[in-house]
C-alpha cells in the first residue's frame, strides 16, 4: 500500500446527521488521514450536481449551523483523526465571523476552510484566525493572479487547499505536469498542500503524492453514499472500501 494521504469530504447531515457519523467512520476506518466536514448551503459556487444535491437534501431535512456545530463536536469524540471545516461566506457572515470562528474552535474543528472569503477580501476571517490559533486555509486555484499568490505564500498558511482545476467539484481532473509545476510553486511556501476537485481514481492520487501533503476527494464519496440511499442499503462497507483502495 501506498502511503498516499487522503482527505475525505462529508456533508453534515446527508443523507441524516446520523448517517453521515457513520460515513465518517468508515472513512476514517478506510484509512482518510483527515476529515473534510461541509456546512451545506443553499447556493454554494464551487460545488458540482452531487455536492449540490446532498447540501440540498440535508436542508431539506432541517440542518442547521447550530446542529453542524453539535455534529462535529460528536464526530470529533468518534474519530481519531483531524476534522476540517468547510463552509461559504453566507454561513459565516451571518453568525457574525468572529463568533463563528470561536464556534468551530469550542466545536474541536482543526482548520476552517471559506473558499468564497479569499485572503484579500475575507472579512477579517483570517486574522481572527491567528488570534485564536486556528489555521484558516486558503483556498487557490490554477492561474490565479502570481501577486495575490506571493501575498497568500507570504502568509505563511500551515495549509493551502488547491484546486487542480478551475470550474467546480465532480467531473474528473486530468493531472498532468503543468499540474505538478504549479504544486510545486505552492510547496515553496512550506505549507502543506491539500489537492483536490475531481480526484477519484488511485492512479491521479498516485501521481499527486509525491507533490502534495493529501488529495481531497469529494464527489466520488458522495456519490458512493448516494447510490446506497438509492438502492436503500448501508453504504458504510463501500465508503471504507473505496478510501481503502486509494492508497
Amino acid at each position: 500500500m501506498a502511503d498516499n494521504r487522503l482527505m475525505t469530504h462529508l456533508v453534515a447531515g446527508y443523507p441524516t446527521m446520523d448517517e453521515s457519523v457513520k460515513a465518517a467512520l468508515a472513512m476514517a476506518e478506510g484509512g482518510a488521514s483527515y476529515l473534510e466536514v461541509q456546512f451545506p448551503f443553499s447556493d454554494p459556487i464551487a460545488d458540482g450536481p452531487l455536492i449540490q444535491g446532498a447540501c440540498t437534501e440535508a436542508i431539506k431535512r432541517g440542518f442547521t449551523v447550530e446542529k453542524g456545530f453539535l455534529f462535529v463536536n460528536k464526530l470529533i469524540g468518534e474519530v481519531n483523526i483531524p476534522v476540517f471545516l468547510m463552509t461559504y461566506a453566507n454561513l459565516v457572515l451571518a453568525a457574525g465571523v468572529e463568533t463563528f470562528v470561536k464556534k468551530a474552535i469550542e466545536s474541536g474543528v482543526s482548520g476552517l476552510i471559506i473558499p468564497d472569503l479569499p485572503y484579500d477580501y475575507d472579512e477579517g476571517l483570517y486574522e481572527l484566525g491567528r488570534q485564536y490559533n486556528i489555521p484558516v486555509v486558503p483556498v487557490v486555484i490554477p492561474g490565479i493572479d502570481s501577486v495575490r499568490l506571493g501575498q497568500i505564500m507570504n502568509s505563511k498558511p500551515l495549509y493551502i487547499y488547491t484546486a487542480i482545476r478551475k470550474g467546480i467539484t465532480g467531473a474528473k481532473s486530468s493531472i498532468d505536469e503543468s499540474t505538478v509545476e504549479f504544486l510545486s510553486s505552492l510547496s515553496r511556501s512550506g505549507s502543506k498542500i491539500l489537492a483536490g476537485f475531481g480526484i477519484r481514481e488511485k492512479d491521479q492520487v498516485d501521481f499527486l503524492s509525491p507533490h502534495v501533503h493529501c488529495s481531497v476527494i469529494g464527489s466520488a464519496l458522495v456519490e458512493i453514499i448516494k447510490k446506497g440511499v438509492d438502492e436503500n442499503r448501508d453504504f458504510t462497507g463501500d465508503v471504507k472500501e473505496f478510501v481503502t483502495s486509494l492508497q
